[in-house]
């Protein structure tokens, strides 16, 4: 049996990520098919053993091919940015968002050398980030740049939906711009290229006939223009024009009712066009577990689609679902690494 080995990044120590991954790799330490090694300060872990109220061992690790220790041992590979000086829990530190950049530098190298199957982020603070020297608006696009990517997506995964055995995805037409600059960033050309990016992403991912519904803009999808004309002028073209290419695509269909849609079955997945429309509708319906998967990549990463809460951040509070369920999917998906890799330029 082939073992998956995933890099866990802590994401911003001073906020739950350390708390999530201890809990998240003493759930699965033990198993035969995968082995997890998170990636940040070993003492920054160390603390998240002690905030979850865990009776685990940390064990570091200098070698990702390190054999698991099994049961009761989760493993960390050092980066050595903080060393014992952990800042304190849920404040702005610019050291504590130095070791988050590093840490996904660091699992970014390795997923990109071929030395672990995929990565799986825990959550970054911008702030942090930016304080750190950081130029990037989050870690899609600083991956971007780590891996020679120029152009990357989401893909939510709701693992939870009312079919049992079907996910639904939820990809974006746009991204982190605010909702007036997302609407003028509407236009067919970038629906048509959503539409494509999302449609080779389903098939990369093991949906040999993908079936894509795309939301609509406008309440009621516009009511021929009554509402908007966004379906009239770009949407309902980029649709036409796609399924004139022979892909099967749906739509524009009113975005009240197309996750829903997708939810039961009818669909494989939905093109939304603003943040804010698809991240509402997936964490609506099941916060813990939806997870991120950025596509466009030439390696596998996975993540939680939550932030840093730094209020929780030491208590003991933090709910590692999410994580959870972002690990468990790296593992599902580890065996298309080489289909990621060819269709990603890797």
């Amino acid at each position: 049996m082939t073992r998956s080995v995933l890099a866990v990044t802590l994401g911003d120590p001073v906020g739950i990520g350390p708390e999530i991954t201890a809990r998240t790799l003493t759930e699965v330490a033990g198993q035969d098919h995968h082995h997890g090694i998170a990636v940040g300060d070993a003492e920054a872990l160390r603390r998240g053993v002690l905030a979850a109220g865990l009776d685990v061992d940390v064990r570091v690790v200098t070698d990702f091919g390190t054999e698991p220790a099994g049961p009761g041992t989760i493993d960390v590979y050092d980066i050595g940015v903080l060393g014992a000086d952990v800042p304190d829990w849920g404040v702005v530190d610019g050291r504590a968002g130095r070791a988050a950049v590093e840490a996904i530098e660091v699992a970014t190298r390795a997923a990109m050398d071929g030395k672990v199957d995929g990565i799986v982020t825990g959550p970054v603070h911008k702030e942090a980030i930016w304080s750190a020297g950081s130029k990037h608006l989050g870690h899609t696009e600083m991956l971007g740049e780590l891996t020679g990517v120029t152009r990357q997506n989401t893909m939510f995964v709701v693992r939870n939906t009312a079919v049992e055995g079907h996910h639904l995805r939820i990809f974006f037409t746009t991204r982190h711009v605010s909702l007036r600059r997302a609407l003028d960033q509407i236009t067919q050309s970038t629906v048509r290229k959503a539409i494509e990016e999302a449609t080779t992403a389903l098939r990369v991912f093991g949906v040999d006939e993908p079936r894509l519904a795309v939301a609509a803009v406008n309440p009621h999808g516009g009511e021929n223009g009554a509402f908007g004309d966004e379906e009239i002028e770009h949407v309902a073209p980029a649709c036409e024009a796609a399924r004139a290419d022979g892909l099967t695509v749906h739509g524009p269909i009113p975005a009240d009712s197309v996750f829903h849609q997708g939810l039961t079955g009818r669909f494989d997945a939905v093109l939304s066009h603003f943040h804010d429309q698809g991240h509402i509708a997936a964490k609506t319906y099941d916060f813990n577990g939806t997870i991120s998967v950025t596509v466009g990549l030439p390696i596998l990463r996975t993540s939680v689609d939550h932030g840093t809460a730094f209020d929780i951040a030491g208590t003991g509070q933090a709910d590692h679902a999410t994580m959870l369920s972002a690990y468990l999917a790296a593992v599902d998906y580890s065996p298309y690494v080489p289909g990621i890799r060819q269709a990603y330029g890797g």
